[in-house]
Protein backbone atom coordinates (compact mmCIF):
# COMPACT_ATOMS: atom_id res chain seq x y z
CA UNK A 1 0.00 0.00 0.00
CA UNK A 2 1.34 3.41 -0.95
CA UNK A 3 2.23 5.98 1.70
CA UNK A 4 -0.42 8.56 2.61
CA UNK A 5 0.72 12.07 3.51
CA UNK A 6 0.01 13.14 7.07
CA UNK A 7 -2.35 15.96 6.08
CA UNK A 8 -4.49 13.46 4.15
CA UNK A 9 -4.18 10.64 6.68
CA UNK A 10 -5.32 12.79 9.59
CA UNK A 11 -7.87 15.00 7.83
CA UNK A 12 -10.74 15.61 10.30
CA UNK A 13 -13.85 13.53 9.67
CA UNK A 14 -16.07 15.04 12.42
CA UNK A 15 -16.66 18.54 13.73
CA UNK A 16 -14.93 17.62 16.99
CA UNK A 17 -11.63 17.03 15.15
CA UNK A 18 -11.62 20.46 13.50
CA UNK A 19 -9.12 22.66 15.32
CA UNK A 20 -9.05 26.42 15.66
CA UNK A 21 -12.44 27.18 14.04
CA UNK A 22 -14.80 26.81 17.01
CA UNK A 23 -16.92 29.81 15.97
CA UNK A 24 -17.78 28.15 12.66
CA UNK A 25 -18.16 24.61 13.96
CA UNK A 26 -20.56 25.68 16.72
CA UNK A 27 -22.74 27.64 14.27
CA UNK A 28 -22.98 24.76 11.79
CA UNK A 29 -23.78 22.20 14.49
CA UNK A 30 -26.58 24.41 15.83
CA UNK A 31 -28.02 24.76 12.32
CA UNK A 32 -27.95 20.99 11.81
CA UNK A 33 -29.63 20.26 15.15
CA UNK A 34 -32.31 22.89 14.53
CA UNK A 35 -32.87 21.96 10.89
CA UNK A 36 -31.99 25.52 9.76
CA UNK A 37 -29.70 24.53 6.91
CA UNK A 38 -28.84 27.26 4.41
CA UNK A 39 -28.82 26.82 0.66
CA UNK A 40 -25.49 28.62 0.00
CA UNK A 41 -22.36 28.97 2.13
CA UNK A 42 -19.17 30.92 1.48
CA UNK A 43 -16.06 29.72 3.33
CA UNK A 44 -13.20 32.20 3.08
CA UNK A 45 -9.79 32.32 4.71
CA UNK A 46 -6.11 31.61 4.17
CA UNK A 47 -4.82 28.26 2.94
CA UNK A 48 -4.81 25.20 5.16
CA UNK A 49 -7.32 26.46 7.73
CA UNK A 50 -10.01 23.83 7.08
CA UNK A 51 -12.38 25.28 4.49
CA UNK A 52 -12.65 22.21 2.25
CA UNK A 53 -12.51 19.85 5.24
CA UNK A 54 -15.47 21.52 6.95
CA UNK A 55 -17.34 21.60 3.64
CA UNK A 56 -16.98 17.81 3.29
CA UNK A 57 -18.02 17.23 6.89
CA UNK A 58 -21.09 19.40 6.34
CA UNK A 59 -21.92 17.53 3.11
CA UNK A 60 -21.88 14.20 5.01
CA UNK A 61 -23.77 15.64 7.99
CA UNK A 62 -26.75 16.80 5.91
CA UNK A 63 -27.00 13.38 4.24
CA UNK A 64 -26.09 11.12 7.17
CA UNK A 65 -28.64 8.43 7.98
CA UNK A 66 -27.83 8.42 11.70
CA UNK A 67 -26.09 11.67 12.71
CA UNK A 68 -24.60 12.14 16.17
CA UNK A 69 -26.22 14.25 18.87
CA UNK A 70 -24.14 17.31 18.03
CA UNK A 71 -25.03 17.07 14.34
CA UNK A 72 -21.76 15.48 13.19
CA UNK A 73 -21.92 12.63 10.63
CA UNK A 74 -21.58 9.08 11.91
CA UNK A 75 -19.13 8.14 9.11
CA UNK A 76 -20.37 4.54 9.34
CA UNK A 77 -23.60 4.54 7.33
CA UNK A 78 -23.61 3.73 3.61
CA UNK A 79 -24.03 7.38 2.57
CA UNK A 80 -21.14 8.59 4.74
CA UNK A 81 -18.88 5.79 3.53
CA UNK A 82 -19.58 6.57 -0.13
CA UNK A 83 -18.89 10.26 0.40
CA UNK A 84 -15.65 9.48 2.27
CA UNK A 85 -14.56 7.23 -0.62
CA UNK A 86 -15.48 9.90 -3.17
CA UNK A 87 -17.92 7.63 -5.01
CA UNK A 88 -21.17 9.39 -4.09
CA UNK A 89 -23.10 11.18 -6.81
CA UNK A 90 -24.65 13.47 -4.22
CA UNK A 91 -21.47 15.38 -3.39
CA UNK A 92 -19.79 17.04 -6.37
CA UNK A 93 -16.43 18.77 -5.91
CA UNK A 94 -15.44 21.30 -8.57
CA UNK A 95 -12.08 23.04 -8.92
CA UNK A 96 -12.94 26.50 -10.21
CA UNK A 97 -9.29 27.11 -11.16
CA UNK A 98 -9.60 24.62 -14.04
CA UNK A 99 -13.37 24.70 -14.54
CA UNK A 100 -14.03 28.41 -14.63
CA UNK A 101 -16.00 28.87 -17.85
CA UNK A 102 -19.66 29.56 -18.51
CA UNK A 103 -20.16 26.05 -19.93
CA UNK A 104 -19.05 24.47 -16.66
CA UNK A 105 -21.65 26.44 -14.72
CA UNK A 106 -24.34 25.61 -17.28
CA UNK A 107 -23.67 21.92 -16.68
CA UNK A 108 -24.31 22.50 -12.98
CA UNK A 109 -27.59 24.29 -13.77
CA UNK A 110 -28.72 21.30 -15.81
CA UNK A 111 -27.69 18.75 -13.17
CA UNK A 112 -29.49 20.44 -10.26
CA UNK A 113 -32.82 19.62 -11.92
CA UNK A 114 -32.41 15.96 -10.88
CA UNK A 115 -33.00 14.87 -7.30
CA UNK A 116 -30.30 13.01 -5.35
CA UNK A 117 -30.31 9.25 -5.83
CA UNK A 118 -29.07 8.67 -2.28
CA UNK A 119 -29.56 10.86 0.77
CA UNK A 120 -31.45 14.13 1.14
CA UNK A 121 -29.25 16.73 -0.52
CA UNK A 122 -27.07 17.32 -3.52
CA UNK A 123 -24.03 19.29 -2.34
CA UNK A 124 -21.81 21.25 -4.75
CA UNK A 125 -18.41 22.20 -3.30
CA UNK A 126 -16.75 24.78 -5.56
CA UNK A 127 -13.14 25.33 -4.46
CA UNK A 128 -11.20 28.51 -5.35
CA UNK A 129 -14.44 30.04 -6.54
CA UNK A 130 -12.78 33.44 -7.08
CA UNK A 131 -11.19 31.96 -10.24
CA UNK A 132 -14.53 31.83 -12.06
CA UNK A 133 -14.88 34.17 -15.00
CA UNK A 134 -17.33 37.06 -15.00
CA UNK A 135 -19.64 35.17 -17.32
CA UNK A 136 -19.54 32.10 -15.09
CA UNK A 137 -20.44 34.18 -12.02
CA UNK A 138 -23.39 35.69 -13.90
CA UNK A 139 -24.53 32.23 -14.98
CA UNK A 140 -24.40 31.05 -11.36
CA UNK A 141 -26.39 33.95 -9.91
CA UNK A 142 -29.96 32.74 -10.53
CA UNK A 143 -29.29 29.16 -9.49
CA UNK A 144 -27.44 30.31 -6.38
CA UNK A 145 -30.27 32.62 -5.35
CA UNK A 146 -33.16 30.16 -5.79
CA UNK A 147 -31.79 26.61 -6.00
CA UNK A 148 -34.07 23.56 -5.60
CA UNK A 149 -34.77 22.66 -1.98
CA UNK A 150 -32.51 19.59 -2.20
CA UNK A 151 -29.39 21.52 -3.41
CA UNK A 152 -26.71 23.14 -1.24
CA UNK A 153 -23.81 25.20 -2.59
CA UNK A 154 -20.60 25.52 -0.59
CA UNK A 155 -18.12 28.00 -2.10
CA UNK A 156 -14.54 28.17 -0.83
CA UNK A 157 -11.99 30.90 -1.56
CA UNK A 158 -8.72 32.35 -0.33
CA UNK A 159 -9.37 35.73 -1.99
CA UNK A 160 -12.80 36.89 -1.00
CA UNK A 161 -12.11 40.38 -2.37
CA UNK A 162 -12.43 38.94 -5.89
CA UNK A 163 -15.96 37.62 -5.30
CA UNK A 164 -18.69 39.84 -6.84
CA UNK A 165 -21.01 41.51 -4.36
CA UNK A 166 -23.98 39.85 -6.07
CA UNK A 167 -22.57 36.45 -5.07
CA UNK A 168 -21.66 37.54 -1.52
CA UNK A 169 -25.19 38.75 -0.85
CA UNK A 170 -26.64 35.32 -1.68
CA UNK A 171 -24.41 33.32 0.70
CA UNK A 172 -23.87 32.83 4.41
CA UNK A 173 -20.29 33.95 4.87
CA UNK A 174 -17.89 32.24 7.31
CA UNK A 175 -14.38 33.56 7.87
CA UNK A 176 -11.82 30.91 8.76
CA UNK A 177 -9.14 32.31 11.09
CA UNK A 178 -5.43 31.55 11.09
CA UNK A 179 -4.83 28.80 13.63
CA UNK A 180 -2.75 29.74 16.65
CA UNK A 181 0.70 28.29 17.28
CA UNK A 182 -0.48 26.62 20.50
CA UNK A 183 -3.36 24.90 18.70
CA UNK A 184 -1.15 23.68 15.84
CA UNK A 185 1.59 22.49 18.23
CA UNK A 186 -0.94 20.53 20.32
CA UNK A 187 -2.38 18.87 17.21
CA UNK A 188 1.09 17.98 15.90
CA UNK A 189 2.10 16.47 19.24
CA UNK A 190 -1.11 14.42 19.28
CA UNK A 191 -0.41 13.03 15.81
CA UNK A 192 3.25 12.35 16.64
CA UNK A 193 2.15 10.27 19.62
CA UNK A 194 -0.19 8.30 17.39
CA UNK A 195 2.60 7.76 14.85
CA UNK A 196 5.09 6.78 17.55
CA UNK A 197 7.59 9.51 16.64
CA UNK A 198 9.61 11.17 19.41
CA UNK A 199 10.16 14.92 19.05
CA UNK A 200 11.34 17.83 21.18
CA UNK A 201 8.71 20.35 22.22
CA UNK A 202 10.87 23.19 20.88
CA UNK A 203 11.06 21.47 17.48
CA UNK A 204 7.29 20.99 17.35
CA UNK A 205 6.62 24.61 18.24
CA UNK A 206 9.04 25.83 15.59
CA UNK A 207 7.21 23.82 12.92
CA UNK A 208 3.92 25.26 14.19
CA UNK A 209 5.36 28.77 13.95
CA UNK A 210 6.78 28.18 10.46
CA UNK A 211 3.33 27.06 9.24
CA UNK A 212 2.05 30.64 9.64
CA UNK A 213 -1.45 29.68 10.81
CA UNK A 214 -1.97 26.80 8.38
CA UNK A 215 -2.44 23.38 9.94
CA UNK A 216 -2.06 21.67 6.56
CA UNK A 217 1.30 23.41 6.01
CA UNK A 218 2.38 22.34 9.50
CA UNK A 219 1.57 18.69 8.72
CA UNK A 220 3.48 18.90 5.43
CA UNK A 221 6.54 20.36 7.17
CA UNK A 222 6.33 17.72 9.89
CA UNK A 223 6.07 15.01 7.25
CA UNK A 224 9.19 16.36 5.58
CA UNK A 225 11.19 16.44 8.83
CA UNK A 226 10.16 12.92 9.82
CA UNK A 227 11.12 11.56 6.39
CA UNK A 228 14.56 13.18 6.51
CA UNK A 229 15.39 11.76 9.94
CA UNK A 230 13.35 8.57 9.70
CA UNK A 231 13.54 6.54 12.89
CA UNK A 232 15.41 9.26 14.82
CA UNK A 233 14.29 11.69 17.46
CA UNK A 234 13.19 14.98 15.93
CA UNK A 235 15.27 17.75 17.52
CA UNK A 236 15.19 21.50 17.14
CA UNK A 237 18.53 21.56 15.29
CA UNK A 238 17.33 18.89 12.86
CA UNK A 239 14.19 20.86 12.09
CA UNK A 240 16.28 23.98 11.38
CA UNK A 241 18.50 21.93 9.11
CA UNK A 242 15.61 20.45 7.12
CA UNK A 243 13.68 23.70 6.73
CA UNK A 244 16.81 25.70 5.80
CA UNK A 245 16.38 28.16 8.63
CA UNK A 246 18.70 29.40 11.37
CA UNK A 247 18.66 29.78 15.12
CA UNK A 248 17.70 33.10 16.70
CA UNK A 249 21.25 33.54 17.99
CA UNK A 250 22.36 34.15 14.41
CA UNK A 251 19.77 36.92 14.03
CA UNK A 252 20.98 38.47 17.27
CA UNK A 253 24.55 38.54 15.96
CA UNK A 254 23.39 39.94 12.63
CA UNK A 255 21.30 42.67 14.26
CA UNK A 256 24.17 43.79 16.48
CA UNK A 257 26.45 44.11 13.44
CA UNK A 258 23.83 46.21 11.69
CA UNK A 259 23.32 48.48 14.71
CA UNK A 260 27.09 49.02 14.91
CA UNK A 261 27.19 49.88 11.19
CA UNK A 262 29.52 46.92 10.54
CA UNK A 263 28.57 46.05 6.96
CA UNK A 264 31.54 43.71 6.54
CA UNK A 265 30.61 41.69 9.64
CA UNK A 266 26.94 41.46 8.58
CA UNK A 267 27.89 40.21 5.11
CA UNK A 268 30.23 37.62 6.62
CA UNK A 269 27.34 36.24 8.71
CA UNK A 270 25.14 36.08 5.61
CA UNK A 271 27.85 34.24 3.67
CA UNK A 272 28.22 31.73 6.51
CA UNK A 273 24.51 30.96 6.34
CA UNK A 274 24.53 30.63 2.55
CA UNK A 275 27.57 28.34 2.62
CA UNK A 276 25.83 26.11 5.18
CA UNK A 277 22.91 25.67 2.77
CA UNK A 278 20.37 28.08 4.24
CA UNK A 279 17.77 29.49 1.88
CA UNK A 280 18.12 33.28 1.56
CA UNK A 281 14.39 33.97 1.18
CA UNK A 282 13.61 32.05 4.36
CA UNK A 283 16.51 33.78 6.11
CA UNK A 284 15.09 37.21 5.27
CA UNK A 285 11.59 36.19 6.35
CA UNK A 286 12.82 34.89 9.69
CA UNK A 287 14.92 38.01 10.27
CA UNK A 288 11.84 40.18 9.69
CA UNK A 289 9.97 38.04 12.22
CA UNK A 290 12.83 38.52 14.70
CA UNK A 291 12.67 42.32 14.23
CA UNK A 292 8.89 42.16 14.67
CA UNK A 293 9.36 40.50 18.06
CA UNK A 294 11.91 43.15 18.98
CA UNK A 295 9.45 45.89 18.02
CA UNK A 296 6.75 44.37 20.25
CA UNK A 297 9.20 44.13 23.16
CA UNK A 298 10.02 47.83 22.73
CA UNK A 299 6.39 48.88 22.91
CA UNK A 300 4.97 46.58 25.60
CA UNK A 301 6.08 44.83 28.76
CA UNK A 302 3.51 42.03 28.70
CA UNK A 303 3.62 40.28 25.34
CA UNK A 304 5.18 36.92 26.17
CA UNK A 305 2.16 35.04 24.83
CA UNK A 306 2.13 36.99 21.57
CA UNK A 307 5.88 36.69 21.04
CA UNK A 308 5.98 32.93 21.61
CA UNK A 309 9.68 32.89 22.52
CA UNK A 310 11.62 31.23 25.29
CA UNK A 311 12.63 33.10 28.44
CA UNK A 312 16.26 33.18 27.24
CA UNK A 313 15.31 34.70 23.90
CA UNK A 314 12.98 37.17 25.61
CA UNK A 315 15.83 38.36 27.83
CA UNK A 316 18.02 38.78 24.75
CA UNK A 317 15.29 40.76 22.95
CA UNK A 318 14.83 43.10 25.91
CA UNK A 319 18.56 43.80 25.94
CA UNK A 320 18.62 44.56 22.20
CA UNK A 321 15.50 46.74 22.42
CA UNK A 322 17.59 49.35 24.25
CA UNK A 323 20.20 49.47 21.48
CA UNK A 324 17.97 50.99 18.81
CA UNK A 325 14.94 53.27 18.71
CA UNK A 326 11.60 52.49 17.09
CA UNK A 327 12.26 54.65 14.01
CA UNK A 328 15.46 52.79 13.18
CA UNK A 329 13.74 49.46 13.73
CA UNK A 330 10.89 50.46 11.41
CA UNK A 331 13.49 51.37 8.79
CA UNK A 332 15.07 47.92 9.06
CA UNK A 333 11.70 46.18 8.69
CA UNK A 334 10.77 48.33 5.69
CA UNK A 335 14.01 47.62 3.82
CA UNK A 336 13.84 43.87 4.53
CA UNK A 337 10.15 43.71 3.56
CA UNK A 338 10.99 45.29 0.21
CA UNK A 339 13.81 42.77 -0.16
CA UNK A 340 11.45 39.88 0.63
CA UNK A 341 9.20 40.92 -2.24
CA UNK A 342 12.10 41.35 -4.70
CA UNK A 343 14.01 38.20 -3.81
CA UNK A 344 11.16 35.88 -4.68
CA UNK A 345 11.68 36.35 -8.42
CA UNK A 346 15.37 37.31 -8.44
CA UNK A 347 18.15 35.22 -9.94
CA UNK A 348 20.94 36.86 -7.86
CA UNK A 349 19.36 36.59 -4.44
CA UNK A 350 22.60 36.84 -2.47
CA UNK A 351 23.58 40.12 -4.17
CA UNK A 352 20.20 41.63 -3.32
CA UNK A 353 20.54 40.49 0.29
CA UNK A 354 24.06 41.92 0.59
CA UNK A 355 22.91 45.23 -0.88
CA UNK A 356 20.09 45.42 1.65
CA UNK A 357 22.50 44.72 4.54
CA UNK A 358 24.76 47.54 3.38
CA UNK A 359 21.74 49.86 3.29
CA UNK A 360 20.86 48.84 6.83
CA UNK A 361 24.40 49.63 7.99
CA UNK A 362 24.67 52.86 5.98
CA UNK A 363 21.73 55.15 6.86
CA UNK A 364 23.40 57.94 4.84
CA UNK A 365 22.31 56.02 1.72
CA UNK A 366 18.67 56.74 2.59
CA UNK A 367 17.52 60.32 2.19
CA UNK A 368 14.19 59.88 3.92
CA UNK A 369 13.51 60.83 7.53
CA UNK A 370 14.12 57.35 8.95
CA UNK A 371 17.59 57.27 7.40
CA UNK A 372 18.43 60.70 8.83
CA UNK A 373 17.24 59.66 12.28
CA UNK A 374 19.38 56.52 12.13
CA UNK A 375 22.43 58.60 11.24
CA UNK A 376 21.73 60.87 14.22
CA UNK A 377 21.48 57.79 16.43
CA UNK A 378 24.91 56.61 15.32
CA UNK A 379 26.42 60.05 15.93
CA UNK A 380 24.89 60.23 19.40
CA UNK A 381 26.31 56.81 20.18
CA UNK A 382 29.80 57.94 19.17
CA UNK A 383 29.45 61.06 21.31
CA UNK A 384 28.37 59.04 24.34
CA UNK A 385 31.32 56.70 23.89
CA UNK A 386 33.70 59.63 23.43
CA UNK A 387 35.07 58.18 20.19
CA UNK A 388 35.87 60.46 17.26
CA UNK A 389 37.44 59.31 14.03
CA UNK A 390 38.75 61.24 11.06
CA UNK A 391 36.83 60.64 7.84
CA UNK A 392 40.05 59.68 6.03
CA UNK A 393 40.72 56.92 8.56
CA UNK A 394 37.46 55.03 8.03
CA UNK A 395 37.70 51.68 6.29
CA UNK A 396 35.84 51.83 2.96
CA UNK A 397 34.46 48.29 3.23
CA UNK A 398 33.44 47.89 6.87
CA UNK A 399 32.67 51.54 7.58
CA UNK A 400 34.51 51.21 10.89
CA UNK A 401 37.69 53.06 11.95
CA UNK A 402 41.03 51.46 11.23
CA UNK A 403 42.80 50.08 14.25
CA UNK A 404 45.55 52.70 14.11
CA UNK A 405 43.13 55.61 13.77
CA UNK A 406 40.81 55.12 16.77
CA UNK A 407 41.12 57.95 19.25
CA UNK A 408 39.40 58.57 22.55
CA UNK A 409 38.31 61.88 24.04
CA UNK A 410 39.34 64.20 21.20
CA UNK A 411 41.16 64.15 17.87
CA UNK A 412 44.89 64.61 18.11
CA UNK A 413 45.91 67.94 16.63
CA UNK A 414 48.81 66.47 14.71
CA UNK A 415 46.58 63.91 12.95
CA UNK A 416 43.66 66.21 12.20
CA UNK A 417 43.27 67.53 8.68
CA UNK A 418 43.09 71.36 8.90
CA UNK A 419 40.49 73.18 6.89
CA UNK A 420 41.44 76.19 4.84
CA UNK A 421 40.15 79.38 6.37
CA UNK A 422 37.38 81.30 4.65
CA UNK A 423 36.96 85.09 4.88
CA UNK A 424 34.54 84.64 7.80
CA UNK A 425 37.19 82.60 9.61
CA UNK A 426 39.70 85.41 9.12
CA UNK A 427 37.33 87.76 10.89
CA UNK A 428 37.29 85.40 13.86
CA UNK A 429 41.08 85.08 13.81
CA UNK A 430 41.48 88.84 13.82
CA UNK A 431 39.11 89.08 16.77
CA UNK A 432 41.38 86.70 18.71
CA UNK A 433 44.61 88.35 17.58
CA UNK A 434 45.83 89.38 21.03
CA UNK A 435 45.34 85.83 22.34
CA UNK A 436 47.09 84.32 19.31
CA UNK A 437 50.12 86.58 19.52
CA UNK A 438 50.45 85.76 23.22
CA UNK A 439 50.82 82.08 22.37
CA UNK A 440 53.87 82.61 20.13
CA UNK A 441 57.51 82.57 21.19
CA UNK A 442 58.84 85.78 22.74
CA UNK A 443 60.89 87.01 19.72
CA UNK A 444 58.02 86.56 17.30
CA UNK A 445 55.54 87.94 19.83
CA UNK A 446 57.47 91.22 19.87
CA UNK A 447 57.19 91.55 16.10
CA UNK A 448 53.52 90.61 16.02
CA UNK A 449 52.48 92.88 18.85
CA UNK A 450 51.93 95.77 16.50
CA UNK A 451 50.85 93.83 13.42
CA UNK A 452 47.42 94.76 12.09
CA UNK A 453 45.64 91.71 10.52
CA UNK A 454 43.86 92.38 7.24
CA UNK A 455 42.07 90.14 4.70
CA UNK A 456 40.91 90.40 1.11
CA UNK A 457 37.19 89.65 1.23
CA UNK A 458 36.64 90.70 -2.36
CA UNK A 459 38.75 87.89 -3.79
CA UNK A 460 37.63 85.35 -1.21
CA UNK A 461 41.28 84.72 -0.37
CA UNK A 462 42.27 82.78 2.74
CA UNK A 463 45.47 84.85 3.14
CA UNK A 464 45.90 86.83 6.34
CA UNK A 465 47.81 90.04 5.58
CA UNK A 466 49.73 91.59 8.48
CA UNK A 467 50.21 95.32 8.03
CA UNK A 468 53.64 96.19 9.51
CA UNK A 469 55.63 99.44 9.00
CA UNK A 470 58.98 98.07 10.17
CA UNK A 471 60.77 96.28 7.34
CA UNK A 472 62.81 94.09 9.73
CA UNK A 473 59.61 92.94 11.43
CA UNK A 474 58.09 92.07 8.06
CA UNK A 475 61.18 90.04 7.13
CA UNK A 476 61.04 88.16 10.45
CA UNK A 477 57.36 87.27 10.02
CA UNK A 478 57.87 86.28 6.38
CA UNK A 479 60.75 83.99 7.36
CA UNK A 480 59.54 80.42 6.53
CA UNK A 481 60.27 79.03 10.00
CA UNK A 482 58.53 81.93 11.78
CA UNK A 483 55.64 81.82 9.37
CA UNK A 484 55.10 78.10 10.02
CA UNK A 485 55.25 78.74 13.77
CA UNK A 486 52.54 81.38 13.52
CA UNK A 487 50.40 79.18 11.28
CA UNK A 488 50.71 76.33 13.79
CA UNK A 489 49.53 78.62 16.62
CA UNK A 490 46.52 79.76 14.59
CA UNK A 491 45.77 76.17 13.58
CA UNK A 492 45.89 75.03 17.20
CA UNK A 493 43.65 77.86 18.35
CA UNK A 494 41.06 77.80 15.58
CA UNK A 495 41.52 74.54 13.64
CA UNK A 496 41.93 76.53 10.41
CA UNK A 497 44.82 76.57 7.95
CA UNK A 498 45.77 80.16 7.10
CA UNK A 499 48.35 81.54 4.72
CA UNK A 500 50.21 84.53 6.19
CA UNK A 501 52.00 87.42 4.52
CA UNK A 502 53.47 90.55 6.16
CA UNK A 503 53.10 93.66 3.99
CA UNK A 504 53.79 97.33 4.27
CA UNK A 505 50.81 99.53 5.06
CA UNK A 506 50.95 101.14 1.63
CA UNK A 507 51.78 97.98 -0.32
CA UNK A 508 49.01 96.41 -2.30
CA UNK A 509 46.42 98.82 -1.03
CA UNK A 510 43.70 97.09 -3.00
CA UNK A 511 44.08 94.13 -0.59
CA UNK A 512 43.15 96.18 2.44
CA UNK A 513 39.40 96.62 2.51
CA UNK A 514 36.89 97.77 5.08
CA UNK A 515 37.33 96.01 8.42
CA UNK A 516 34.71 94.97 10.96
CA UNK A 517 34.06 97.69 13.55
CA UNK A 518 35.57 96.94 16.94
CA UNK A 519 32.31 97.44 18.82
CA UNK A 520 30.72 94.60 16.80
CA UNK A 521 33.57 92.28 17.65
CA UNK A 522 33.19 93.02 21.34
CA UNK A 523 29.66 91.57 21.24
CA UNK A 524 30.96 88.12 20.23
CA UNK A 525 32.76 85.29 21.92
CA UNK A 526 34.68 83.08 19.57
CA UNK A 527 35.17 79.46 20.70
CA UNK A 528 34.44 80.42 24.28
CA UNK A 529 37.20 83.13 24.35
CA UNK A 530 35.91 86.58 25.30
CA UNK A 531 36.96 89.29 22.84
CA UNK A 532 39.26 91.85 24.40
CA UNK A 533 39.62 95.39 23.09
CA UNK A 534 43.17 96.62 22.59
CA UNK A 535 43.80 99.53 24.93
CA UNK A 536 47.12 100.55 23.34
CA UNK A 537 46.74 104.06 21.97
CA UNK A 538 49.88 103.82 19.85
CA UNK A 539 48.60 100.89 17.74
CA UNK A 540 49.13 101.72 14.13
CA UNK A 541 45.63 100.80 12.95
CA UNK A 542 43.36 102.65 10.60
CA UNK A 543 40.54 104.57 12.24
CA UNK A 544 37.92 102.13 10.99
CA UNK A 545 39.49 99.03 12.66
Amino acid sequence: MSYTALYRKFRPTTFAEVKGQDHIVTTLKNQLKAGRIGHAYLFCGTRGTGKTTVAKILARAVNCESPLEDGSPCNTCAVCRDILKGTSNNVIEIDAASNNGVDNIREIREEVQYRPTQGKYKVYIIDEVHMLSTGAFNALLKTLEEPPEYVIFILATTEVNKIPVTILSRCQRYNFHRITIDTIAARLQELLDREGVEAEEKAVRYIAKAADGSLRDALSLLDQCIAFYLGEKLTYEKVLDVLGTVDTDVFSRLLRRVIDGDASGAIHILNEMVQSGKEIGQLVTDFIWYLRNLMLVQNSDDLEDVLDVSSENLKQLKEESTMIDSNGLMRYIRILSDLSGQIRFATQKQILAETALIRLCRPQMDTDMSGVLDRIRQLEKKLEEGTFVRASSVDAVSGKPREDSRETGRVREESAVPVKAAPEDLKNIRAQWKKITGMTDEPLHAYLDRAVPKYDSASGSNILYLSMEDEISREQVNDPSHREELKAVIRKQTGKDVEIEAIAPDAGGEKVLTDIPVHDLLKEEIQGVPIEEDDDDDTEEPDDF
